[in-house]
């Protein structure tokens, strides 16, 4: 893209998607609900795959990195009055 100029968003597909993620958001929320309620962090720690727990660790660490940016721009935007 050249400088300057700005990418036509496709607003329709941007909400659809943002639902669609929402969705996924909440049953992966759910999931680890299940695992946090019948299970201790000791047993989770002990007997869960290293390489599986770390992968979840990295997906809600990149998750919370990206959100904290969107929160952030919302409040700029609330503070500006945009």
């Amino acid at each position: 893209m050249a400088p300057g100029s700005r990418k036509q968003v496709d607003v329709a597909r941007l909400k659809a998607d943002l639902t669609a993620a929402s969705v996924e958001l909440l049953s992966a929320h759910c999931a680890a609900d299940r695992v946090r309620l019948q299970y201790s962090l000791k047993d989770i720690v002990t007997f869960g795959e290293r390489h599986s727990l770390q992968r979840a660790i990295a997906s809600a660490e990149a998750l919370h990195r990206f959100f904290s940016q969107i929160q952030a721009h919302i409040h700029r935007e609330e503070e500006t009055g945009l």
